[in-house]
């Protein structure tokens, strides 16, 4: 009997052992170690099953023994846990300023991590600085570098993989050149994949930090330019195009020479308007925040009207997307002791949507840790399907 594509596959024993095998690892990586016995009552599966494809699964090395079970009567049971080293994934978060790498087994654990001053002149040099650095951790570790799966970048702007380039990253010159990402990923030597640094940061702060409990959040990052991140169910929604998130393109009266939310909540503003207030000689945006907590007053008005604009934000996101949490982060974001109590009291005059406004718990590896995560679960798949 013929079938066409869109034709239900007919049952087929290596395929549903396969399907066995991965419902058993999954069980063991969400719940925790288990045995036989155990494995055989959360999965429906029958014990000689279970046992044989725990058999493939430890001979493959993607499972091992972690202990024995020692019940009040009858005999000892074996524990079994998914083995962290079958396989690693490398992250990376590109900024202006740094570039940070971590090394992740399947644990999520960071077996080494570096960082390298972002010193490049060209979007080649760049590429070449993340490459050398990545290759220079990866060797430094010890680990096995054809364990190491996949990689994914965290960058300013939006990646399209239809043109294979970067969009909108303008506090990276050059960055949207085509030819970029695949650049990257041949002289790393395994797939990658680009995803916007907000959104990253969000789904960093989902799986490490304080979003984990939130239905839906939003991820603020203020720091060199403005971005956010928004999930939702634990998922990431990036819009139709990927641009979701891009509020820097917010429009903002009263600018003409750029009338945009990013030129007025980021780093970069906060040191113009601490200047407008009377502040001289050089300033970082932290020289301002500094200023402010020792109670300078043109550093107090800085921050608070830095606070007075991200509450602007805060407004119209809530009034589209309803979140029940709003994360504060990036650079600037680390000064949130300093932002949130303008932030909050800006929101009660503005509007009567408030929700929960908290600082992140990642600081700056919140990008990082979120391209860790996202790396994962390509580097899960593929030691899976190596067995």
């Amino acid at each position: 009997m013929g079938s066409d594509g869109g034709a239900e596959q007919p049952w087929n024993p290596q395929r549903q052992r396969s399907a066995n095998e991965r419902l058993l690892l999954e069980r063991l990586r969400t719940g925790g170690p288990a045995s036989r016995a155990q494995l055989s009552r959360d999965s429906g599966l029958s014990k000689p099953t279970v046992s044989s494809a725990l058999a493939v699964l430890e001979q493959a090395g993607l499972v091992h023994e972690v202990g024995t079970l020692s019940p009040e009567r009858g005999r000892s049971a074996v524990l079994y846990a998914p083995d962290p080293t079958a396989g690693y994934a490398l992250g990376i978060d590109i900024g202006r300023g740094w570039v940070r790498f971590a090394l992740a087994d399947l644990d999520a654990t960071v077996v080494a991590r570096s960082a390298v001053r972002n010193t490049a002149r060209t979007s080649g040099v760049l590429a070449d600085l993340v490459v050398g650095a990545a290759r220079a951790l990866m060797e430094q570790s010890g680990v096995d570098q054809a364990k190491v799966t996949h990689a994914v970048v965290g960058t300013p702007g939006v990646f399209d993989e239809e043109s294979r380039r970067v969009r909108y990253a303008r506090n990276l010159p050059g960055w949207g050149r085509p030819g970029l990402a695949d650049r990257l990923g041949d002289g790393l030597g395994m797939p990658i994949t680009l995803h916007n640094d907000a959104n990253l940061a969000a789904l960093g702060e989902y799986a490490f930090g304080v979003g984990a409990s939130s239905r839906l959040f939003l991820y603020l990052m203020v720091g060199t330019g403005l971005g956010m991140g928004v999930v939702s169910e634990g998922r990431l929604f990036t819009g139709a195009h990927g641009g979701a998130g891009e509020i820097g393109f917010l429009p903002w009266t009263g600018r003409a020479e750029r009338p945009d939310a990013e030129a007025v909540v980021c780093a970069e503003a906060v040191v113009a308007t601490a200047r407008e207030y009377g502040m001289t000689g050089p300033l970082t945006a932290s020289d301002v925040f500094g200023a402010a907590r020792a109670r300078v007053p043109a550093a107090l008005k800085a921050v608070e009207t830095e606070g007075e604009h991200l509450a602007l934000i805060v407004a119209a996101a809530a009034a589209v997307l309803d979140p029940d949490l709003v994360v504060l982060g990036g650079g600037v974001g680390q000064s949130a002791d300093l932002l949130l109590p303008v932030i909050r009291r800006s929101l009660r005059t503005r509007t009567p949507l408030r929700p929960k406004i908290v600082a992140g718990a990642l600081a700056e590896d919140a990008v990082l840790m979120g391209a860790v995560a996202t790396a994962l679960d390509a580097a899960r798949d593929m030691a899976f399907r190596r067995r």
